[in-house]
């Protein structure tokens, strides 16, 4: 791995949503990533956006064996969340 390597998925979510879906795969990419992994938040209405908002290692644990993907509380995560130039 590059020392300052970063893997950064990028969620887009409509304003008003409550949920974002994550799928497992990329819940274990995070988890394998750990502080390397970036879940990047951008809030779209219409022509506006807000965001993005980093979430640094968002996952605490693997999904259930067959589990496909997982939704996540858009506010927690947001609630964790910081601007990309504080994430150095």
């Amino acid at each position: 791995m590059i020392p300052n390597e970063r893997h950064i998925e990028v969620k887009g979510r409509v304003a008003g949503q409550k949920t974002i879906t994550v799928s497992r795969n990329e819940i274990i990419s995070g988890l394998n990533f750990g502080p390397k992994y970036i879940l990047a938040i951008v809030i779209v209405d219409g022509a506006k956006r807000e965001g993005p908002w980093y979430v640094v290692q968002p996952f605490q644990k693997e999904p259930d064996f067959g589990v496909d993907s997982s939704n996540y509380d858009l506010k927690d995560l947001l609630a964790r969340a910081v601007r990309p130039e504080k994430t150095g």
